[in-house]
């Protein structure tokens, strides 16, 4: 064999091994493509759940008014913002922003009496204001909203 046929040869196999290398990172490329979209659509499917139990103990009335309505805006915002900024789901936002300013946890535990008083009351009239709207929301993501979705 002549050294042009020997570089030949080994520029050929060279090449041959780069492509094989290549091949082989691109499969872990495309199996880490797959391995998140299936994390991502078990997390849909998970927090589509998640909602779905929350609008149903909304309606059924296990769930308070003002607590189920922070839950599912937040879990909507996490799940498809697009659907969370529906207008039939702006009651959401609209009790979520009007409590925004109570403690939680501890810092409510820690509040005088008085104060609490004060949030229940605010509570119990943001409730007779808007029951209705978030029922009426709550009952469109469940047989609408959340099926629109591909949950």
């Amino acid at each position: 064999m002549t050294s042009v046929n020997l570089l030949l040869l080994a520029g050929t196999l060279v090449v041959m091994a780069l492509a094989l290398y290549a091949l082989s990172l691109w499969r872990r490329v495309w199996a880490q493509q797959r391995d998140r979209q299936q994390a991502e659509q078990q997390r849909r499917e998970r927090l589509a759940g998640d909602l779905q139990i929350l609008a149903g103990s909304l309606l059924d009335g296990q769930l308070p008014l003002i607590e189920g309505a922070i839950r599912i805006k937040v879990l909507l915002d996490n799940y498809d913002s697009a659907l969370s900024q529906d207008s039939r789901c702006q009651v959401f936002h609209l009790l979520f922003e009007a409590t925004a300013q109570v403690p939680t946890h501890a810092s409510w535990k820690a509040l005088e009496l008085t104060e609490r008083r004060q949030h229940e009351k605010h509570f119990n009239e943001l409730e007779l204001q808007h029951k209705a709207a978030a029922r009426t929301a709550a009952r469109w993501l469940l047989d609408e909203g959340l099926k629109r979705t591909g949950s």
